[in-house]
């Protein structure tokens, strides 16, 4: 049974019906125009500027506007059941396009082709192309552009079985147990320094993935099953990136990875992103260096020790508990709970001064019972956590737990997570209130989207596109304020997780 109706939402006439093949002649002097639609996390978009990257060095013109493209490009998150309906929802949203427009073609590209692939050339013959996670030199053909002659080699490191991934393996960490076809299958490459990429972020920001795949045995997840194995970039590669986006203008690195705290385990690296840090808070031209997300139990003090003592590294950490009950956290396979939570958590206050801490929980895990549940309550309420996210549990075929027993409504699933997210706003109320009058560092992202009157921008606490918003209403008039630009800034006014502030 699939988890997705990859055509329930489908507009009138476009189930089992093949596409019209487009009769008008292609203009050989004009570039083809490529549109791209990037869904998902940071990671994603990663993936989405390496393959705009490839098209761009193949003489293909990237346009935003999907009716003047003559390939549109979807490149697809399957996380979630909200992410996969998304991702099926603008599939159709864009063949829509393809069927009113001048695209001839339609490609999917991602995560939900890793999981649904032949479901998706049946069911949505609209589609012409399918890229995987694992597959995205194969963009070039998919859009029907020829490589130059400096592409025609793969643009990717490809590594091949590593003898210390299979013994882990044996170990327990990584499991396809009940999955199709075997470890060797799964995504194996890498990007590079080298590797061309097209930055769809602001240009005074880049994230740069540092590791693909995952190992840890989660058993609500399927990214390893849609990414691979665990694998890290080489060091090296990482600085050069850096050093060339800080060239052109980068002002503020993301490092990005489902597992960051993981840098470098795979080539016996001690601490290699405690190692990653202190080498590109030496690089002059950036300012701000963050990353996302640290395994609980990878949190080294080494780690803390560098964050603390370099201003360039942001003390922001973001770590996904997922839960605080141990029995929950068991049948996650994660380990940890509350009382060890808190000691991780005192160890980071204790030596990172004003750290700004973000985490994430998982309600309504199969058996999930109210006193599981209360924990969860009474541990979010002695963390005191800056920034939390509460996501309902999805049920995910290929997962573990997706065999469990005792499975929640989805009514009851949703009333705890407001239950809990409403406990984090009177947090978050409360903290964000304490800032007023206090000043900061900021970064001026332009011209808020809420008022052509305001401006945005973000602090240290802030991470790219997830944390609240900083509105400016107050410029002094000597400055002129560009989008880019660090300023300072005092906190005015405070909301339930935004803030009001001006430049000073």
């Amino acid at each position: 049974m699939p988890v997705t109706d990859l055509t329930a939402s489908a507009p009138s006439g476009l189930k089992n019906r093949k596409s019209a093949e487009e009769t008008r002649p292609k203009d050989p002097a004009r570039p083809t125009k490529v549109g791209f639609v990037s869904l998902g996390c940071p990671k994603n978009l990663v993936d989405s500027e390496v393959m705009m990257g490839l098209l761009a060095r193949a003489g293909a013109e990237l346009t935003r506007r999907a009716e003047d493209a003559d390939v549109i490009v979807v490149n697809t998150c399957s996380f979630i059941d909200s992410a996969q309906q998304e991702s099926v929802d603008t599939i159709l949203e864009m063949a829509g396009h393809k069927a009113a427009g001048k695209a001839k073609k339609l490609v999917v590209a991602g995560c939900l082709v890793e999981r649904f692939r032949d479901q998706i050339r049946k069911d949505i013959p609209e589609v012409d192309e399918v890229v995987g996670t694992g597959e995205l030199e194969k963009i070039l053909a998919a859009t029907g552009i020829a490589p130059t002659p400096a592409a025609s080699n793969s643009p990717f490191v490809i590594l091949g079985t590593r003898p210390e991934a299979d013994a882990r393996s044996a170990q327990g960490r990584f499991s396809r147990e009940g999955w199709d076809g075997a470890i060797a299958d799964l995504p194996n490459y890498l990007y590079d320094e080298d590797t061309p990429r097209v930055l769809a972020t602001p240009r005074h920001m880049a994230y740069i993935k540092i590791a693909e795949g995952c190992d840890h045995p989660c058993t609500f997840c399927i990214i390893p099953q849609l990414r691979g194995q665990f694998r890290s970039r080489r060091f090296e590669s990482v600085i050069a990136e850096a050093g060339r986006l800080a060239g052109s203008g980068v002002r503020e690195i993301t490092l990005i990875g489902q597992d960051t705290t993981c840098y470098g385990e795979d080539f016996n690296l001690k601490d290699g992103l405690a190692l990653l840090l202190e080498r590109l808070a030496g690089i002059e031209d950036i300012r701000w260096v963050r990353f996302l997300y640290a395994y609980p139990n990878k949190i080294t003090s080494k780690l803390l020790d560098t964050i603390a003592s370099h201003e360039k590294v942001c003390s922001y950490m973001d770590v996904p508990l997922q839960h605080a009950s141990a029995s929950v956290l068991k049948r996650m396979k994660r380990g940890g709970g509350a009382d060890v939570f808190l000691k991780s958590i005192e160890k980071m206050r204790r030596t990172i001064p004003d750290v700004t801490l973000r985490t994430s929980f998982i309600v309504g895990f199969p058996g999930e019972t109210e006193k599981e549940f209360n924990e969860l309550c009474d541990f979010v309420r002695e963390a005191q956590f800056d920034w939390m996210g509460a996501f309902s549990y999805s049920d995910q075929e290929g997962a573990s737990a997706y065999a469990l027993g005792k499975k929640l409504s989805t009514a009851e699933i949703e009333r705890r997570r407001k239950h809990l997210m409403s406990i984090q706003r009177q947090i978050s109320k409360r903290k964000k209130k304490a800032l007023v009058g206090r000043e900061f560092d900021l970064l001026l992202e332009g011209e808020s989207e809420e008022s052509e009157l305001l401006l945005e921008g973000r602090t240290p606490m802030h991470a790219p596109e997830i944390d609240g918003k900083v509105f400016i209403n107050d410029v002094p008039e000597e400055l002129n304020p560009a989008p880019g630009q660090f300023y300072r800034c005092e906190i005015t006014e405070a909301h339930d997780y935004d803030l009001v502030a001006k430049l000073v």
